[in-house]
């Protein structure tokens, strides 16, 4: 149980480091990310909070992974909900600064895109399941063979265009997420020496199933 244990808690660090990264993107001011364009776009359509749009999103793709093979576990759910849940948050407390310079928005940006990966590493090797948008990444990894930064480029490319074509703000803040997060993912995978497609994870069943079997094993200690 304690195995188990430290591994929510790195799932849940890795989802809030997620969506810090998140934050200090929005808050650089020189365009969004590719994913946050989509999601501020669609936010100002339907006139909700980028968190929840987040939410719903995430759902839409957690339906295309699963029918591109990916298996689905408790971090694929976690990551759906809390992410959104945390970025809505981290918004509402105005802890990250909102930069009115080029230089520091730059800076905030390339930090923000390594916060993210470093939680892509936290929540992916917890084994529970990656979330909606790096399963979708892991797939096409997987079926196409390509390396993992690629993969992440190229969706992170085709995301921002339909972002900005619904109204997300796009700016130099954007391309350099766009070209630069794949990068920084498999930095920081190579650094941690960490490979997403060689992790087993756990379904939602697998993972019921242990915890409610272990649940119902008797304690030697007490016999």
């Amino acid at each position: 149980m304690r195995q188990y244990l430290n591994r929510l808690i790195r799932l849940l660090i890795g989802l809030f480091l997620y969506a810090l990264g998140i934050v200090f993107t929005i808050n650089a001011n020189i365009g969004y990310a590719p994913w946050d364009a989509f999601h501020v776009g669609l936010a100002k359509i339907i006139g909700s909070s980028i968190g929840t749009i987040s939410i719903l999103v995430g759902l839409i793709i957690v339906v295309i992974t699963f029918l591109l093979g990916e298996k689905l576990g408790l971090g694929t759910i976690l990551n759906m909900v809390l992410i959104g849940v945390f970025l809505d948050f981290l918004l509402k407390l105005h802890l990250i600064p909102i930069s009115n310079n080029l230089f520091i928005g730059i800076i905030m940006v390339i930090i923000g895109l390594f916060i993210i990966a470093i939680g892509s590493y936290f929540y992916i090797g917890s084994a529970f399941g990656a979330g909606p948008r790096d399963s979708l990444m892991i797939a096409l990894t997987r079926i196409t063979g390509l390396p993992v930064g690629v993969c992440r480029g190229t969706i992170e490319l085709f995301v921002v265009i339909i972002g900005w074509r619904l109204g997300g703000m796009i700016g130099i803040g954007t391309v350099i997420s766009a070209f630069v997060i794949g990068f920084c993912v498999q930095t920081i995978f190579k650094l941690f020496h960490f490979e997403p497609t060689k992790v087993t994870h756990e379904t939602l069943d697998q993972t019921f199933k242990i915890l409610f079997r272990r649940k119902n094993t008797p304690n030697k200690d007490n016999k």
